[in-house]
């Protein structure tokens, strides 16, 4: 511990006085923006998607996908203060990521969906449909995967996770549309979970890398 500093009380109050109003105004503001944002979600997953949106089409799950998708658009405004291009490119990633996890689930509890009414795509369109559009969607989450990258937000390590990591599920996807074989389903879903958490997983460690070197 520093006892100098502690000897000088009064460097430290004069210190506070000068940055405190700068830090209490970002925070507020920040707070503020968050808030708003927050609710805005909460609002349009529990009020307007739930009640309204999720029994009304089969693609009540890109709909909901919305909500699912601001957590890391509101830590990204949490830390910067901002709204900027950064949190719009994690948004779209789990924006695009959450069809065709949770597609994979339905066609693998299909029944118990249409069991309560419940009008997921497998049910509504069938499975073989469902099937083309996780892979439709899973390539387009792997062009989306490489958005970091590709706006400068991270360095190479990112980009050989991200394709790796992509090339995996647009595999898993591609298997079980040309098989048809609906046992691959939970396979498939078990893998995106993972997917997503490594992506982001080498989203910080190419982020931290990049200081050290820099």
């Amino acid at each position: 511990m520093n006892t100098r500093a502690l000897q000088a009380p009064g460097r430290w109050r004069e210190y506070l006085e000068i940055t405190k109003p700068k830090v209490v105004a970002l925070l507020t503001f920040t707070n503020i923006l968050c808030a708003i944002l927050t609710f805005a979600s909460l609002l349009g997953y529990a009020v307007i998607y739930t009640m309204f949106l999720k029994r009304a089409t089969p693609q009540n799950i890109v709909i909901g996908g919305a909500a699912g998708a601001a957590p890391p658009r509101l830590g990204w405004i949490a830390v910067t203060g901002q709204f900027d291009p950064g949190a719009a490119v994690l948004f779209a990633i789990v924006f695009v990521w959450t069809p065709p996890h949770f597609w994979a689930l339905a066609i693998h509890r299909r029944e118990d969906y249409a069991r309560v009414d419940m009008p997921m795509l497998p049910v509504t369109h069938g499975v073989e449909l469902t099937r083309l559009h996780i892979l439709g969607y899973t390539v387009l989450l792997f062009i989306f995967g490489l958005l970091p990258y590709l706006v400068g937000m991270s360095g190479p390590l990112y980009l050989l996770g991200a394709v790796i990591l992509g090339g995996r599920f647009l595999w898993y996807a591609f298997r079980m549309y040309r098989r048809g074989d609906d046992s691959l389903a939970m396979p498939t879903f078990g893998y995106s979970m993972v997917y997503l958490c490594a992506l982001f997983a080498v989203l910080l460690a190419d982020h931290y890398l990049l200081l050290i070197v820099q």
